[in-house]
């Protein structure tokens, strides 16, 4: 099997994409030659749909027609220790003392699925992506998650005073966590605030008893890349296959490219009730 999700958006083209707004994807078959044919197979379907771009975020055809990315993005996992003080010990020494320092801090940690933390937690992850120069996801398709997911998915949440300062989207699968959709508001650094959540994450899921963290993934030489390294967690690239129709190049949604870097920055200034308006609507075509 293949999944596919057809993207259309008019600022960044068309393109069928294994899996849309996932890390991975790609074909799930046994034998080179099942892979092949399933990954012709959904060639065939983008050239059908009209999209000039397929992309498999995971295993795919070979052949020169297709194109092997794996410069760009890092993956990082690693297992969970037992307790909360093999975890410490296990986390690299200046980020060890960055996280003991935000255990000091009057934080308050929240768990739960309702709609109080999913307000707190999309009002957090919008503030923090537009802080990036980042469009921000429509609401509804957290709201969405957490419905789908069932108990395999919940939120954590930092409160500070009562303010929520750092928030993160979790899934849990056959033993992993996945912290899927998080960040932190401005107040969040000074706090350490998302030190402070990631470390309750760890334990949180161990209480769930996850065995395994993916980190998920980041693009190579970014500031996240960095911060996941610091946490001990070694990366590992991330490989994707890419097929496009003669004469077309790849469709270009990295926010490092060259060509968007003045809108990145421009992004970053807008007012935040202004980006949570826009954003939903450029977000879709970002798959």
């Amino acid at each position: 099997m293949v999944p596919l999700t057809e993207i259309r958006s008019p600022l960044f083209g068309k393109a069928l994409v294994s899996n849309g707004f996932a890390v991975g994807g790609g074909v799930l078959a046994e034998g080179d030659a099942a892979v092949q044919a399933l990954a012709d197979a959904a060639w065939a379907l983008a050239e059908t749909l009209g999209c000039p771009t397929l992309e498999l975020r995971g295993v795919g055809g070979e052949g020169p027609e297709w194109i092997v990315d794996d410069d760009h993005y890092l993956g990082f996992t690693r297992p969970l220790a037992t307790s909360d003080e093999e975890e410490l010990a296990a986390i690299p020494r200046k980020q060890r003392a960055e996280i003991r320092k935000a255990l000091q801090n009057d934080l308050e940690i929240v768990t739960g699925r309702h709609d109080t933390e999913a307000r707190e937690h999309y009002a957090v992850y919008a503030e923090s992506v537009r802080n990036l120069g980042t469009p921000v996801f429509p609401s509804k398709l957290f709201r969405a998650v957490l419905r789908e997911f069932g108990d395999s998915a919940d939120i954590l949440t930092i409160r500070r005073q009562g303010v929520a300062v750092a928030s993160v989207l979790s899934l849990y699968m056959n033993g992993t966590v996945f912290p899927y959709w998080g960040g932190g508001t401005e107040a969040a650094r000074a706090l350490r605030a998302n030190d402070r959540m990631y470390f309750a994450l760890m334990s949180h899921a161990r209480e769930r008893g996850c065995t395994g963290f993916d980190f998920g993934r980041s693009k190579v030489g970014t500031g996240a890349a960095a911060f996941k390294k610091n946490w001990g967690f070694q990366p590992l690239p991330l490989m994707y296959v890419k097929r496009v129709a003669a004469g077309g190049a790849p469709r270009e949604i990295n926010p490092l490219s060259p060509r968007y870097r003045l809108k990145v920055e421009a992004w970053k200034k807008l007012p935040l009730w202004v980006a949570n308006w826009i954003g939903p609507h450029i977000s879709r075509g970002l798959g």
